[in-house]
């Protein structure tokens, strides 16, 4: 077993940060490592996703959605081959934190035969997830920027220069 874990504060509320992880068409647009994701977010449904590990080689799998929480988890389990040869449970945590900021972690436990095998390739995953981490957070600060300027929060209207 091998777990990876990378999580950060995201100065965006939770309902920003949600929004932005599960716009999945998107991903191409913004999202360094995790490429490209379609499917169904809902819980048992397959997804199609395509990972750039960072000076590694582009691969698609098709995990199963193991959980849904809306604005707290998303999980999935990815399978190399059978089950047992390199199995991949993958979630995403998000957590409300005082003053609208969100703690957001991601991680993953893999097991399997084949993962003693694969450590480079889990060094250059823990990569790609502090990337796609601070790709999340800088869009979701944005969108919770525009969001209140939008709905003409508080602090623009007392303060026109904003």
């Amino acid at each position: 077993m091998h777990q990876i874990s990378v999580t950060m504060t995201i100065d965006a509320p939770t309902a920003v940060v949600w929004a932005v992880l599960t716009d999945s068409a998107s991903y191409g647009t913004w999202n360094p490592f995790i490429t490209e994701m379609t499917g169904e977010i809902a819980q048992g449904q397959r997804l199609q996703i395509r990972i750039a590990p960072p000076e590694g080689r582009a691969m698609t799998f098709r995990p199963v959605v193991t959980a849904v929480d809306p604005g707290r988890r998303l999980a999935w389990l990815g399978r190399a081959g059978l089950p047992g040869l390199f199995d991949g449970a993958h979630s995403f945590t998000l957590a409300p934190l005082a003053e609208g900021r969100t703690r957001f972690s991601q991680s993953e436990v893999f097991r399997g035969l084949l993962v003693p095998l694969m450590r480079g390739t889990l060094r250059r995953t823990e990569v790609g997830f502090t990337a796609m981490n601070a790709a999340l957070r800088g869009r979701a600060e944005t969108a919770a920027r525009l969001e209140a300027r939008a709905s003409g929060s508080a602090a623009d209207v007392a303060d026109p220069r904003r």
